[in-house]
This record gives C-alpha cells, structure tokens and sequence, in this order.
C-alpha cells in the first residue's frame, strides 16, 4: 500500500505542473503558451550566492515578461541544462557534467594593449571593486533558439575605464582560458584555441554590455561561463565569450573564433538580424526555449532603439 502514496516531492511539482497549464488555458497562442515548470532540483550544485548584488532589472525587455507580468525568465534548470560552451563539449546536454568540477579558485584577468594603466586583477577583486546589478537581457544563438536570463554583472566600460585606453585603441580583444586538462574538448578541430572573441570599442563602451560574474542572484556556474564573461545582448550568443581570462586593447580588428574558422556563415558583428540568414537556416524567427511556438526575431535581438546608431551607414547585409 506504502508503494501507491505519492511522495510529498512528486505531489508539490504536480501542483506546479497543474498551475502552469491552467495559466496556459488563460494565454492567447499567440503568446507562444507556455512553460511546464522544471523540478526545485535543477541537478547541478548551486553557486554560492552573490555578495556586493543589487537586484536592479532595469534592462527588463521580453514581450512575454510583459504579458505575464513583466518578471518571466528562463527557469534555471534551462539556463544550466542547454549550454554551448566548446571548450567542454559540443553536446549541448552534457556540458553541465563535464564541466561540474572546473576550478575557477585562482583566476585572475589580465586587462592591457593599448591603455596607460594595465592591470591584472584576481576574481576576488573583480567581486569587490566593481558593484553587481542584475540585468535581464534577451540571449538569442545563431543556432535559433533563445532565453530570457537574468544575468549579474556590471558594465564592461567601467574596467576599460580602470585601464584609460589610448586614442589608438579601436576594438577589444578578449581571450578564454587555455586549459586541455579542465577543458577536454580543447584538441584540434573545427576552433583553435584558446577562444577568442573582440568587439569594436564603441560597441564595448556601451552600456548594454556588461561583464556577467552571475545569474539568478548566485555567481555562474561553469556550464555558464564561470567566473566571468562577457554579454552582449543584441549579438548572437557566440560573441559573449565565456571564462575570460584576458581583455586587450587594440588598433586592428582581432581575429575571433567562429569568424577565422567559418567567415561566411559568422561574421565578426554577429549582430542580431532576422533580415540575414544563416546559410543553412533561416534567421527569421527563433524557438524561445521552453515554448511550443516559434516566435518572430527581433533586429538586434529587441535593443535596435539601443544600438542602431553604432551602424548607421554600414551595410548589415555585408557588415553581418
């Protein structure tokens, strides 16, 4: 008889599956429907919680937040559970496992190039000297799927500021960290390692873009690019380069990654736009992870208001 008792766990995520489709029966599918709820137990260790944190979402911007009440994110089972991080794996599912155990102890950033004050800081210092907000920003991959995730982290431009880059420096060259031994899947293939990604030194300075050390309150777990990376959120997710152990101020643009192993398919802007598509696959529309409905992409990824102006006069068709 013990054996039919349904457990109090079971019971409680019932309850939260029930909940989710009656708020769906209530929500146009037009909406794209909605989420069934994940279990508490996301099948990860959880981060320690973030210190020096304000939660402060004022880049809130999601067309279904607005409908649901303006708070919806991507429930934390996905954002640990569907991650592209090559360096591990190309198994989008299993990066969470065979990234479980990356030591981030120790790790320092280097800051320098073109700037009259390089620095080295450790990620420690990173935590207590650059106040944390938390920031919900749109993810959208060039694979064609997306997120809402509430990042936290605080604006790139205040570490380049640290640094006082010089009239010469005109893009942002970032590296990830080179370790075979934590980092199995960095062998010979289709990326050189280590990773490495830039940005044009306005797009930097932007506001919008931040160097994330966390998400949902709690410092990022490997999977997600632990202990620091970069986000910006009106490009395609391969340009947030993760792990990032060196930032460098230069005059030329840098090589990157995606764009020295296939030019024609990722270009060095990677910039959000429905109007380009992939060469294998239209990038028209998205799969907003945890719908059932695809959903129409939005130029720069919903921030054209935002950023438009960095690329008045440049052709995004070649320019992509």
């Amino acid at each position: 008889m013990s054996d039919s008792i349904t457990t109090k766990k079971l019971y409680l995520n019932r309850r939260k599956w029930i909940k989710a489709a009656t708020l769906a029966t209530s929500v146009p599918a037009s909406a794209a429907a909605y989420r069934i709820m994940q279990p508490i137990d996301v099948g990860v260790p959880l981060q320690p919680k973030l210190g020096n944190w304000s939660k402060s979402s004022t880049f809130q911007s999601s067309p279904l937040g607005d409908l649901l009440g303006g708070d919806w994110k991507t429930p934390l089972y996905d954002l640990t559970h569907l991650n592209n991080f090559h360096e591990f794996t190309t198994d989008q599912r299993a990066v969470a496992e065979k990234a479980r155990d990356f030591v981030t102890d120790r790790w320092t950033v280097e800051v320098g190039g073109i700037v009259e004050r390089p620095i080295r800081l450790t990620i420690d210092e990173i935590r207590e000297q650059f106040p944390i907000e938390e920031r919900t920003y749109r993810m959208r991959c060039v694979e064609g799927w997306s997120m809402v995730i509430p990042w936290a982290g605080f604006p790139l431009a205040a570490l380049l500021e640290r640094v006082r880059p010089t009239s010469k420096a005109n893009y942002v060259a970032f590296q990830t960290l080179h370790d075979p031994k934590q980092m199995p899947n960095q062998i010979p293939g289709e990326l050189s390692w280590p990773y490495d990604e830039g940005l044009r030194l306005d797009e930097a300075f932007h506001p919008l873009t931040i160097m994330a050390t966390g998400l949902y309150g709690r410092r990022l777990p490997p999977q997600n690019g632990a202990p620091i990376r970069l986000v910006v959120p009106w490009k395609y997710g391969f340009k947030s380069i993760k792990s990032v152990v060196k930032i460098n101020l230069v005059e030329d643009q840098p090589e990157t990654a995606w764009n020295r192993a296939a030019a024609h398919e990722n270009g060095f802007y990677a910039n959000v736009n429905p109007e380009v598509d992939h060469p294998r696959w239209s990038q028209a529309t998205e799969r907003r992870v945890g719908e059932f409905f695809r959903r129409n992409t939005l130029p720069f990824n919903g921030y054209e208001k935002q950023v438009e102006h960095l690329y008045r006069g440049m052709d995004l068709n070649v320019h992509f």
